[in-house]
């Protein structure tokens, strides 16, 4: 899937590097100025079949600790799976992650100075990305944990080197941010769970780099790649009593009750074809 969808982003790469750019017809090409404009491509994560949900049992913030039974063993050592379970136990299988197309607006400006281009973008939109994990227990029972961005954006500088035909290949990087929304199921019909902060502030940053060709005076094309980690570690579910016993696993515990976590990083990556429209 990735493949396919990388290849509009490289026959728009080859297109932008084999047009020579008509702004040179009236003299040097000129990347000074303001601009905005668009982009579309594909989003991606990587692979996290090894991230576990993480539970603080005595109430002190730190989301490492062990559930156990009253025997004293792991409640949680059937393991995990790095996506949405179909069924109570790892035999039932998960599916995977959601990796999928998005877009953003952008504007713009750069500066040359003789053959380099330094210039700040930000950017704005959507990446239809979501990112599960689950957990099994003994009883037998799942607990999924799924977020997903509801929109994301960037701040970034970059610096180029333009060619005399007005192609430029240039790295970036900057400030990134993502508002993430948060979802919690479980099997476990017994115990209670309270969600917290199930919409959140994702702040982190993002690097990358990649190819503009001015083709007029006022319009270039190009592609771009970004990698970008959100942090983001603010959601929870604490888990109850419910209808449980006092044997319950997520009772037993020195605090009496326990808080369910995940991993704080959110790690994402895109290719995007890019339009501009320069003043």
């Amino acid at each position: 899937m990735k493949i396919k969808m990388l290849a509009p982003v490289g026959a728009v790469m080859a297109l932008g590097l084999s047009m020579p750019a008509m702004a040179q017809d009236g003299g040097a090409v000129d990347w000074t100025g303001p601009y905005v404009g668009g982009s579309f491509g594909y989003n991606w994560q990587k692979s996290d079949g090894e991230e576990h949900l993480r539970f603080d049992t005595d109430g002190d913030g730190d989301y490492n600790d062990v559930v156990t039974t009253t025997t004293g063993a792991n409640a949680f050592s059937p393991g995990t799976c790095g996506g949405a379970a179909r069924g109570r136990t790892p035999a039932s299988g998960c599916n995977d992650d959601k990796d999928a197309i998005g877009w953003m607006g952008h504007v713009g400006y750069d500066m040359q100075f003789g053959s380099f281009v330094a210039g700040v973008v930000a950017e704005a939109g959507k990446a239809y990305v979501d990112d599960k994990v689950t957990e099994f227990s003994t009883t037998p029972a799942f607990y999924t944990m799924r977020r997903k961005i509801d929109w994301n954006g960037n701040l970034r500088a970059r610096l180029g080197y333009t060619t005399p035909s007005g192609i430029m290949p240039y790295i970036t990087g900057g400030l990134a941010y993502a508002k993430v929304k948060n979802n919690f199921t479980t099997s476990n019909g017994s115990n209670s769970f309270t969600e917290d902060n199930r919409s959140e502030d994702g702040w982190g940053w993002t690097m990358g780099g990649g190819v503009e060709a001015k083709v007029s005076n006022n319009f270039s094309i190009g592609a771009r790649y970004l990698w970008t980690r959100y942090n983001v570690d603010d959601y929870r579910v604490d888990v109850g009593a419910g209808s449980a016993p006092a044997t319950n696993p997520f009772l037993i515990t020195p605090s009496g009750g326990t808080s369910i976590n995940r991993g704080d990083k959110f790690d994402t990556q895109s290719v995007m074809v890019t339009t501009s429209f320069r003043f």
